[in-house]
């Protein structure tokens, strides 16, 4: 790291993830700009943070929460080295991809579905193992 960089990261003001913006700089090691923040990934409900998902040249790309390091209020410093910026992962999408069943609404409005949600005799299938 360069002594000008080191310097302007304790000018800076030290906040946790659940404050960073959309458009935040994202920097490697040596304060080379990888990117810009698109968003962050988290359960707050659980107090998870799983990383971020970056604006790169190269389109998103996705840092973990291993690879961040300080977050501030004008800047993410990641643990990135230069050398790897270019083997950032994609962002995953599979794991959280829902799929509905066709089996569990058969239609006919709200009134069939509350029924079956808070299984109300009339509204829900037997099952064969009952």
């Amino acid at each position: 790291m360069t002594a000008a960089y080191n310097r302007a990261m304790t000018d800076e003001v030290p906040i946790a993830y659940e404050a960073l913006t959309k458009g935040t700089l994202v920097l490697s090691t040596t304060g080379t700009q990888i990117g810009i923040v698109e968003h962050v990934l988290a359960d707050s409900s659980l107090d998870l943070f799983d990383g971020l998902v970056v604006k790169t040249s190269a389109g998103l790309r996705f840092v973990t929460a291993d690879q961040v390091g300080l977050i501030t209020t004008t800047a993410v410093h990641s643990k990135v080295v230069d050398a790897d910026i270019p083997k950032l992962q994609l962002p995953h999408t599979g794991d959280a991809v829902f799929t509905d069943d066709p089996e569990e609404y058969d239609g006919n409005g709200l009134s069939k579905w509350f029924g079956k949600m808070f299984l109300r005799e009339h509204w829900t299938r037997q099952r064969d193992d009952e």
